[in-house]
């Protein structure tokens, strides 16, 4: 019987999306993928529009890791949440740190064995 707890992450604080160039947020990160990711956000996304995106990682010893990467909006609808939007985008540009975030988060998430220390 399964008794530990496990600890609940708040991702959206942590997975927020801001504009690159303004440095505002404009969403949270929904899920991602190393093609793409959806945004959550309080205001519909332009459709056919490339965005310069960033997103600011937690790291460990308390700073932040900056990943600057463009993406094109591809659709966008209203969330089942009141006055939220979901929004879908393609990867343009982006440096090898997207990949990198891809797979933490995949192993993050997984309920796979940890690989076995040598």
């Amino acid at each position: 019987m399964f008794t530990e707890r496990i600890e609940r992450h708040q991702l959206p604080y942590f997975l927020r999306v801001f504009n690159s160039v303004t440095e505002k947020p404009i969403g949270f990160l929904g899920n991602l993928s190393e093609d793409g990711l959806m945004l959550i956000s309080q205001l519909p996304m332009m459709v056919g529009v490339d965005f310069q995106l960033r997103l600011k990682i937690p790291a460990s010893d308390g700073c932040q890791q900056v990943i600057d990467f463009t993406a094109c909006c591809v659709w966008c609808h209203e969330d089942a949440t009141p006055l939220h939007y979901d929004a879908g985008f393609v990867l343009q540009r982006a440096p090898p740190e997207f990949g990198q975030l891809v797979q933490a988060l995949q192993r993050y998430f997984s309920f796979q064995p940890l690989p076995a220390s040598a």
